[in-house]
């Protein structure tokens, strides 16, 4: 059997032997003195043998188109979480204030609290004004009196700036006008009690 065989037999078995001049060494000074030796020979050859960080800045391409392959990090082109899509999609199309106005009616509850979206409904968005309707005058009073909590919470859900006042009432009284003509005055009011 030749030294090539038993070698490669060693190999095939687990066993490597160190060459006869590192044979005293172990762990990573034989792995040091062994790299020392191939640069070494590498810089005989002629070659540019680098160490890491100090090796030459590559040359750079002039007149090259980037690649159009993303790397290993998180790229535009990547698959997208479908809120994030859509809130792209929203943006780029000018959509941004029709969406986050939506948002204060769809998110009405957990905007202002389960307690506060029992009693209280938002009806109409025009101009930065929301108009709410409380079930009753007790609660209108009470909402008036955190009308800036109200403003603060609405601006961190939905953005500052979609909802810049509250217009805030309480339910409204039944109208005793029915049909095309009727009597100015109290009405059947003044025959009550």
């Amino acid at each position: 059997m030749s030294s090539d065989e038993s070698e490669r037999k060693d190999a095939d078995e687990g066993g490597f032997e160190p060459p006869a001049h590192l044979a005293g060494l172990k762990g990573m000074d034989l792995v040091r003195r062994a790299l020392e030796e191939a640069r070494g020979a590498a810089r005989d050859q002629g070659k540019d043998v680098g160490r890491g960080g100090n090796s030459p800045a590559p040359r750079r391409m002039v007149n090259r188109r980037r690649r159009s392959w993303s790397g290993p990090g998180p790229d535009s082109r990547d698959p997208q979480p479908l809120g994030a899509a859509t809130s792209d999609l929203a943006k780029n199309r000018g959509w941004k204030t029709k969406v986050a106005e939506g948002a204060v009616f769809g998110q009405w509850e957990s905007v202002v609290g389960e307690q506060i979206a029992e009693h209280a409904t938002p009806t109409v968005l025009r101009d930065g004004v929301l108009s709410v309707s409380a079930e009753s005058t007790a609660w209108a009073t009470q909402l008036r009196m955190v009308q800036a909590q109200l403003l603060a919470k609405i601006a961190a859900a939905v953005g500052d700036g979609v909802v810049t006042s509250l217009k805030i009432t309480g339910p409204t009284a039944p109208s005793w006008r029915k049909g095309p003509r009727h009597i100015s005055g109290r009405g059947p009011r003044d025959t009550y009690g």
